[in-house]
């Protein structure tokens, strides 16, 4: 299995980014898709999460900015990032969880700087 993200850059305040994590080798479809995120010195955290139907959620300090989507029939999930903050300065990762099996991407870095 193999995850691969790829969106990220460096933008300004106020800039949008999407990223974008293709899931291949996967033997299932569905379970949880996951973006999380690590800035320097801090641990990982969740940003936002998908489950299979489709129900969303986000972490308070990225509500009504990311919006979470995927594509079940080809393993993808997206992150559009709107109105982006210097504290979303971080590498994202995207994750999925099928039934005890969780799997991680290498990360994509997103800078965000006046």
């Amino acid at each position: 299995v193999r995850l691969v993200e790829s969106g990220g850059d460096s933008v300004q305040p106020g800039e949008s980014l999407r990223l974008s994590c293709v899931a291949s080798g996967l033997t299932e479809r569905g379970g949880f898709m996951r973006w999380y995120r690590q800035a320097p010195g801090k641990e990982r955290e969740l940003v936002a999460a998908i489950l299979e139907s489709g129900s969303t959620h986000y972490r308070n300090s990225v509500k009504g900015r990311f919006t979470i989507s995927r594509d079940n029939a080809k393993n993808t999930v997206t992150l559009q990032m709107n109105n982006l903050k210097p504290d979303d300065t971080a590498v994202y990762y995207c994750q999925v969880q099928i039934s005890t099996f969780t799997y991680w991407g290498q990360g994509t870095q997103v800078t965000v700087s006046a």
